[in-house]
């Protein structure tokens, strides 16, 4: 028999939507009804026989790897394709089912989606720590070699490889608790709120949260189908920290094109006609990722805004994609991150002479003078004249003195000494005791002190995960001692 025409609704929404969530969705569907199954039979609202029936059924869905069918018509979408397959595996007609007893489509939905997001904002924090924990072993490794700094694209004071990676291991510390937070919120479970005025059928939703890991309930009915803000949160803080790394990108690419670090083989592409060429387009990659989880979360944004406050569409399953491919690009983005950097080492980074002759050295020069009691203005004052008559390399103590004359008090010895010695050597920003600054032990002690930020976020992720394997234990052995009833 031939299959019936497709209509335009479906195939131009129904159709490509199903292709889109059944792979995400229909696992965790399968998942969420056994939890819920177990509870109606705990809870004598269908009988002993038909949950385990149900059960059965349900761990045979479980059980079948197989690629989910077509798209034909012949259901709306992944939910009717579940309870299609479940009569079919109970050996009953769908009128037959109680699986959706005190459920509606938009709690399973709610919790599927908060299910999914969970798994993926895990991984994606596993990644977020891997690169910190990179970087921050780069930045112990190199943190004694001196480049220079930059601000608005001009040269500006002298830092270290070490402290520059060190800086953005501390933007990586806070995305990993803002991730961590993150999955905390999305822990706690929509189900039981039907559509959104709950039921009055004698039903536990806290017995269906803790089977599927969820840290607590919706406190809401209401909020539980309708809220989006999880959803938003979820797009905004990987455009947030996407767009942050790829401003490292950017300054990486700039150390490649000076030859201060080796360009990674493994992260570089060749040119189709110039053969001396290596490309490192990662790093380009990196920009445009940051640019489409941007897009993503503007997307969400803008269809959470255009909804109204209720079960909608545009605020809850028309997002999905944009949140899963955002995750998916996000944890890519720090896998290349952490790679890149783990292959990151100095080549030829500037020279004493080219750091001088940039002029970062001369607020370190102006600071030397006021710590001989000269105010600032007019120490800035004395190195601008000298900036101006000439390289701080051609700077003399007798040049030094004819600048400071009108601006300040004879200067003495000592003054014209740390002037000039701060003027000729970026290397005493490896002394800089400021606990923050790119001082070598200083940035030292910054890599311990992020190290233990990074292990406690470690610990968070570790006991979210200990709870939800020991959830996923504890409904296998329930589902099937009930189905074996």
């Amino acid at each position: 028999m031939s299959t019936p025409a497709l209509t335009t609704y479906q195939q131009h929404h129904l159709g490509p939507t199903y292709d889109h969530h059944v792979g995400h969705l229909y696992p965790a569907m399968v998942r969420a009804s056994q939890a819920h199954v177990v509870m109606l039979t705990e809870q004598e609202l269908i009988s002993a026989e038909r949950g385990a029936r149900l059960l059965r059924g349900l761990a045979e869905l479980r059980a079948d790897t197989a690629p989910a069918p077509a798209y034909d018509g012949s259901f709306e979408d992944t939910y009717y394709l579940m309870e299609k397959r479940l009569a079919e595996a109970c050996g009953i007609p769908t009128s037959d089912l109680d699986v959706q007893m005190a459920r509606s489509r938009n709690d399973l939905d709610a919790g599927v989606f908060r299910m999914l997001l969970r798994h993926q904002l895990l991984g994606v924090l596993d990644r977020v720590l891997a690169t910190g924990r990179t970087a921050l072993a780069k930045a112990d490794r190199y943190a004694d070699v001196v480049i220079t700094g930059y601000t608005h694209r001009r040269p500006a004071q002298p830092t270290t490889i070490g402290h520059a990676l060190a800086g953005y291991a501390e933007a990586l510390a806070g995305e990993a608790v803002a991730y961590a937070d993150l999955i905390d919120q999305l822990n706690v479970s929509p189900l039981g709120s039907c559509a959104f005025a709950g039921t009055d059928l004698d039903i536990a939703p806290a017995r269906v949260a803790e089977l599927l890991g969820f840290d607590g309930l919706v406190t809401n009915s209401y909020e539980a189908v309708a809220g989006a803000d999880h959803l938003v949160r979820v797009g905004t803080l990987n455009a947030q920290a996407l767009a942050t790394g790829a401003r490292l990108a950017r300054t990486l690419m700039d150390w490649l094109s000076w030859n201060w670090v080796a360009t990674p083989g493994d992260f570089t592409q060749g040119s189709s006609i110039m053969p001396q060429k290596r490309n490192p387009v990662v790093l380009e990659h990196l920009v445009s990722y940051a640019g489409a989880a941007a897009a993503d979360a503007a997307s969400v944004l803008n269809n959470v805004g255009a909804a109204w406050w209720e079960d909608s569409n545009n605020a809850t399953t028309d997002v999905q994609v944009r949140l899963w491919e955002s995750n998916d690009r996000a944890e890519r983005f720090f896998a290349l991150v952490g790679g890149f950097l783990a292959e990151l080492e100095p080549l030829s980074p500037p020279t004493r002479e080219e750091i001088v002759a940039s002029g970062a050295t001369t607020t370190a020069a102006a600071d030397a003078l006021t710590r001989h009691g000269v105010p600032f203005r007019a120490a800035h004052s004395v190195v601008g004249r000298l900036v101006r008559a000439g390289a701080p390399d051609t700077w003399t103590p007798e040049g030094v003195r004819q600048a400071a004359e009108g601006l300040t008090g004879p200067l003495d010895d000592a003054a014209v000494s740390d002037l000039i010695a701060a003027a000729v050597r970026p290397d005493l920003v490896l002394d800089r005791a400021q606990v923050d600054g790119p001082g070598g032990a200083a940035v030292r002690a910054q890599v311990r002190v992020l190290g233990g930020a990074f292990d406690a976020v470690a610990g968070r992720l570790a006991g979210v995960r200990d709870r939800l394997d020991r959830a996923d234990e504890a409904l296998d052995a329930v589902a099937a001692k009930v189905a074996a009833q």
